[in-house]
């Protein structure tokens, strides 16, 4: 694909081929975490909640990101089903907004990437007990040397309370800073991942 200027991406017809190459833009110019993306879930009580998590996979299907499943994130995707995430390059003063539901990655898609991880984060997903109470910086480090401790040098599996989730976007907006705030705002709608994008411009 031939890449887009900067003055005519609301022309583009596809959101997946402008979000590669803006991140690929963003991987450039971007001092850290260029795939760094506020995450944001609602609880039962639909009270929001946003973090900052890292992107680890995209394509057609949607954006994986990777979690603790008994962690307070973990549970309001699995209760409610809906994430929204938001890029924003302050280098490339860009942003880029997804919404849509959330699917759990493959055992397959977990453990590949679960695989890849530098050692001593795999034994951290299994010491931590994400978002419960910790009494102190000493027991997490106990917690840590005890799990080093029972697999030593050996494989190191997946947690069955760790995999990735995948967001299937039905909304990505992309947003460029203008002069005056007279910004550039190009959204793509459908309202099932197996319909075709329709594509609006936006005031700023």
């Amino acid at each position: 694909m031939e890449r887009l200027t900067s003055g005519d991406f609301t022309q583009e017809q596809e959101p997946f081929a402008l979000f590669r190459t803006w991140l690929d833009e963003a991987t450039k110019s971007e001092p850290n975490d260029p795939t760094g993306m506020a995450l944001s879930t609602v609880d039962a009580d639909g009270m929001p909640n946003s973090r900052m998590v890292l992107l680890k996979g995209y394509d057609s299907d949607g954006f994986v990101f990777y979690t603790n499943t008994e962690s307070q994130k973990g549970e309001e995707l699995l209760g409610q089903g809906k994430a929204a995430a938001l890029f924003h390059w302050k280098s490339l003063r860009r942003q880029v907004r997804i919404r849509g539901p959330v699917a759990m990655v493959t055992d397959a898609e977990a453990d590949a990437y679960f695989k890849s991880r530098p050692r001593d984060s795999r034994i951290g997903a299994w010491a931590s007990q994400q978002s419960r109470p910790l009494e102190s910086r000493f027991a997490l480090e106990k917690a840590v040397a005890s799990y080093a401790a029972k697999f030593g040098l050996g494989e190191i599996p997946r947690p069955p309370h760790w995999t990735g989730f995948r967001i299937e976007p039905v909304y990505i907006e992309f947003w460029r800073d203008g002069a005056f705030r007279l910004h550039d705002r190009v959204v793509f709608r459908r309202s099932t991942a197996s319909e075709p994008w329709t594509r609006t411009r936006l005031y700023p």
